[in-house]
Formats: C-alpha cells, sequence, structure tokens
C-alpha cells in the first residue's frame, strides 16, 4: 500500500509539473503582436528621392510589409495616417486619422487606402503618438502592441513626441516604436532615436534588409541564458525563480523558475527583444539588474554571482514552541524568517540571527558557505506556569549576569499562564491591584532546566 501511495504521489507531481510546463508554452503561442503603422502623407513626400516620389516608394515599402505580415499567425494590424486631409498652408496639426482600425483579415483594406493616400500637410508626430494610445484595444498580458512610423520628417507642429513616446511606453500602451527615415535630406538621428527604434533607409535598394530586419525584430525571440555563479566561478546554481520586469513601465513581462538541463547548463530562455529589462533573481537576499538590453538574433548571456549554502536552524523540542521564528538579518536588514529545522538557502556570507524564543537568543556573524549547511542548535527550552493569587501587574526578568533584563508582561487579569522559557535564572515581581505601596511587591525567583516542567506561585 506504501509502494502504491509513493508512486501515486510521484504521478501527480509529474503531471502538475506538464500542466505548469504547457501552461507557460501555451501562453506564448497565444500571445497576440498588434502592429499600428503611422504613415507620413505630409506635403514634403511629394518630393523625389532617387527615381520616384517618396511617397510612391515609402507605398510600396509599407504595402510589402503587409504582404509579408499578411498571413502571420497572431498578429493584427492597423493604419494611421497624418498630413493627409488638410492642405499646407494653413498648418493643420490635428491632421492624423486611424483609417484602417485593428481587426482581422484588413490587410486589403490597409493596402487599397495606400493607394489612394495623396501627401497635402503637415508632420504632427507627437499628436498621432497620443491619438494611437487610443487605438489599440485594451491592452493584457497575452498582446503586444509595437507602431512602426515610416516618415521623411521630424515634428512640424508644437508637440514631443520623444515625451509622448516615453510616457506612453511607461503606462504599457505600445513597446519602444520604429522609425524608418526615408529620404532624409538632414541627419535626423538624434531628433528619432528617443522616440524609439530608428533605421535611415538611404537607399532604396536596402528596402529589402530592412523589411527583414524590421520584421525579425518585431516577431522573433531572442534566446537567453542565465548564469547563475558559484564560489568556483562556474554556472550551476538553480532552482531559483527569475522575475523580468519591463524598465520602462515597470510591468512584469516573464517569470520563471531557473533550471539546469539534461547536460547541466543554464536552460534557454527566449525572450522579446523589443523590451529593456530589470531582471531580479529571487535568492536570499534577492540580486538585482537593470536595464538590460538584449540584441535581436544574438544569443545573451547575463550573469550572477550567486554562489549559494544552506542554513539549519535545529531544536530537540519544536513541541515545546508555539510558532517559533528566527529573524534572518544582513546588514542589520530583516531579509528572511526561517523556523526550527527547516532548511534554507542563502547567498554565501555572514548572517545575524535573532530567535524570538523567551528571552530571544542573538547569534551575530553566522557564515553561509558554498554548497555546505550551516546548523545553529537552540538550547532546548523548559516550562514554567505562573500562578497569580489575585488580578495586578506582574513582570518576568531573566538574569544576565549582575543585571536584570526584561522580557514579559503578564495580564493584569490573567491568573494562570504556561510560559515556554530558555533555560537560565528567572525573577518575577507582582504587586496586588489592590495594594497601594509600592513595598507591598512580592518578587519570586526560580530556575529553568531543559526539557523540564515546574510551577511557580505568588
Amino acid at each position: 500500500m506504501k509502494s502504491y501511495l509513493k508512486y501515486f504521489s510521484i504521478f501527480l507531481l509529474i503531471l502538475l509539473c506538464s500542466k505548469l510546463a504547457f501552461s507557460q508554452v501555451s501562453h506564448e503561442k497565444n500571445e497576440k503582436t498588434r502592429i499600428l503603422f503611422i504613415f507620413d502623407a505630409s506635403q514634403s513626400m511629394n518630393g523625389y528621392w532617387e527615381e520616384s516620389k517618396k511617397i510612391n516608394i515609402a507605398r510600396r515599402f509599407l504595402i510589402q510589409m503587409i504582404d509579408s505580415l499578411e498571413y502571420e499567425d497572431n498578429v493584427e494590424l492597423a493604419l494611421r495616417v497624418y498630413g493627409h486631409q488638410s492642405v499646407v498652408p494653413p498648418q493643420d496639426c490635428n491632421d492624423t486619422k486611424l483609417e484602417v482600425p485593428f481587426k482581422p483579415g484588413n490587410a486589403g483594406e490597409i493596402r487599397q487606402t495606400l493607394r489612394y493616400i495623396t501627401p497635402k500637410g503637415t508632420t504632427p508626430i507627437a499628436h498621432s503618438l497620443e491619438l494611437a494610445a487610443n487605438d489599440f484595444p485594451e491592452v493584457n498580458s497575452l498582446t503586444r502592441n509595437v507602431i512602426i512610423l515610416i516618415t521623411d520628417g521630424v515634428e512640424a507642429c508644437d508637440g514631443d513626441p520623444c515625451a509622448v513616446s516615453l510616457e506612453l511606453q511607461k503606462k504599457g500602451i505600445f513597446l519602444k516604436p520604429f522609425i524608418i527615415g526615408i529620404g532624409l535630406d538632414v541627419d535626423f538621428k538624434s531628433s528619432f532615436e528617443c522616440i524609439g527604434n530608428f533605421i535611415e533607409v538611404k537607399k532604396e535598394e536596402r528596402f529589402g534588409g530592412t523589411l527583414e530586419y524590421v520584421i525579425s525584430q518585431v516577431l522573433n525571440k531572442t534566446s537567453v541564458q542565465i548564469n547563475l555563479i558559484d564560489a568556483n566561478g562556474s554556472p550551476t546554481e538553480t532552482d531559483v525563480p527569475m522575475t523580468f520586469y519591463n524598465s520602462v513601465s515597470g510591468k512584469v513581462r516573464y517569470q520563471f523558475m531557473h533550471t539546469l538541463n539534461a547536460k547541466g547548463n543554464p536552460d534557454t530562455l527566449f525572450l522579446d527583444p523589443l523590451l529593456t529589462y530589470d531582471i531580479t533573481i529571487h535568492t536570499i537576499p534577492e540580486l538585482h539588474r537593470d536595464s538590460i538590453s538584449i540584441v535581436a538574433g544574438k544569443h545573451t548571456a547575463i550573469g550572477f554571482d550567486a554562489p549559494q549554502g544552506m542554513l539549519k536552524i535545529a531544536s530537540a523540542r519544536t513541541t515545546l514552541y508555539k510558532d517559533l521564528k528566527i529573524l534572518i538579518r544582513k546588514n542589520k536588514e530583516i531579509i528572511n524568517i526561517q523556523i526550527p529545522n527547516e532548511v534554507t538557502k542563502y547567498l554565501t556570507g555572514k548572517y545575524d540571527l535573532e530567535v524570538l524564543s523567551l528571552p530571544r537568543i542573538s547569534i551575530p556573524d553566522v557564515e553561509i558557505n558554498q554548497s555546505k549547511t550551516t546548523s545553529i542548535k537552540i538550547p532546548q527550552p523548559g516550562l514554567v506556569t505562573i500562578f497569580k493569587p489575585t488580578s495586578g501587574p506582574c513582570s518576568l526578568f531573566v538574569q544576565k549576569g549582575s543585571k536584570l533584563e526584561w522580557i514579559h508582561n503578564i495580564p493584569e487579569k490573567t491568573l494562570r499562564e504556561t510560559l515556554t522559557l530558555q533555560p537560565g535564572t528567572y525573577h518575577l515581581i507582582f504587586r496586588n491591584k489592590n495594594a497601594y505601596l509600592s513595598q507591598s511587591s512580592r518578587k519570586t525567583s526560580f530556575v529553568i532546566t531543559s526539557g523540564k516542567s515546574i510551577p511557580v506561585r505568588l
């Protein structure tokens, strides 16, 4: 029967792990990418670049992108255009419109809309980005919102596209945009890099490579390896939770349990290369790295110095303690609360322990070494049952050398109380509630021995 229960438990554990793994993979497969194209149809797009008008080259380029993305799984498209409704002068800084909203199967509608756009007006990039916040359906954990802006010039109105882009990224509305500059007569790199990922197409013949690059950045994830380095310089530490935050919005993007593969190497993760990450490794204490970027298509190894050892706080008679806890401090900060006989992993180094027994026990400079278990023994306590003759204030002290240290007050109305105490000499001071002279106080002393129980009557 015991053998059956053992194998049944193992089966349930495997089933649970498989379900969690499937859930993670299923989450990734169901992730949807929404791409909003913001297309420049300002008056300057009527100008010539190489062999044709810039509007015709940009239109052809965008249609090629639509063709490449049309049949991608879990990808939705939309089109916003600016500068195509009002002629300049005068300047109309509200000239921006969502021409084709997000919906399934709208690639043909986007292509048709692009064919009949005529450049007329100005370049309200900031206002277009502001309105783009409402172009995306409600954001959830299964969506990635991406903007691809195609333009031949910088902001022409009074807006600040850099500030607008950063604010909307912080709110998690969309990821860092792509800006594709065509036919630029001036170096606008510094103006566009604060908005997002800037790519300048200097020759029409390079459209193909640019197209492939942008699509790979938008759709493909990049491999990453997290190395948790031990005291010997090897990436052998594992079984630690990891959280990846979007460093701009502060929102959680991924969470994994660190694993070594069958060859004993850190497992490979696949992450979104459009994000910059703040990474927390949930060792005790935690490790952090901020603003980590990964390069699309390039395997990235990220290392953390994480040598660890174990701590066990042993107690022979835990039944005498009620919910005993031990505070673990590093640099005077409480980093964990441990219970007796529990083995917990910590980064190597020295820690200060405080056992919340009566009286409290302070154990400074406890050393944790790589892959070893440091065992600390708590003295076995004893029990005392205190009987008060009547209600009144009563305090308990422990003898520390020639000094008395207060450790506990017995409530005035409590006539009987049982306490678990560390071995030592104790003193009780009591006064009848109805006695109005301090000299009416009663005092008694007693000794606690490990494993023994005694009564004390006042």
